[in-house]
């Protein structure tokens, strides 16, 4: 299936109350997609009980992501200019022997409390853009966050491959935003 944006959701939108409740039941949604230029369109989604504020800590913490997310080996802000943040990350892609150490430099901008866009501006990724957006939910304490992306790597990787690890890798990544929220929000 090919689509413009990973955010678009992979299923049809009579579906996506079918996904939100089971979001809200605890599951972890990864939808994918393989686009135009052999790029993969991710997204996924994780309730959290926890509120904005909490998530927003979580998700923004650029600083210390290489402590709280699985496979980011080093993350430090390079520079903020107002909403605008330059972060310089090194982590850990593949499977097995397929592993390698992957650099690159993001610009996000970040809405308080709502989302922050990202891209790269340099590294090992041809492609590397997309957004965490914090839903706050009205009748629930809780938020749910939501991931997209368009990547494509510098080097070879088939898509197959790209869509494969993040399959594999998304639902600890979304697992350890929700800790750490939860973490901050409960102490």
């Amino acid at each position: 299936m090919t689509l413009e944006h990973p955010c678009m959701k992979c299923t049809p939108a009579e579906n996506h109350e079918h996904q939100r409740k089971r979001i809200l039941n605890g599951e972890i949604i990864v939808d994918q997609a393989w686009l135009e230029n052999d790029s993969t369109g991710v997204s996924s989604a994780i309730f959290i009980n926890a509120p904005a504020e909490a998530v927003w800590k979580a998700i923004s913490d650029y600083d210390n992501l290489d402590i709280t997310l699985p496979k980011v080996v080093s993350s430090h802000i390079i520079k903020r200019e107002g909403s605008t943040v330059t972060i310089d990350q090194i982590g850990k892609t593949g499977i097995l022997i397929f592993e390698r150490s992957v650099h690159f430099v993001l610009e996000a901008r970040e809405e308080y409390l709502q989302r922050i866009e990202f891209h790269q501006v340099e590294g090992d990724f041809e492609t590397y853009r997309g957004e965490w957006v914090i839903e706050s939910m009205e009748a629930d304490s809780g938020c749910i966050l939501h991931y997209c992306a368009t990547i494509k790597p510098a080097f070879f990787a088939p898509a197959v491959l790209v869509s494969f690890v993040q399959r594999q890798d998304l639902p600890g990544i979304m697992k350890a935003h929700k800790h750490r929220a939860e973490e901050l929000h409960h102490g």
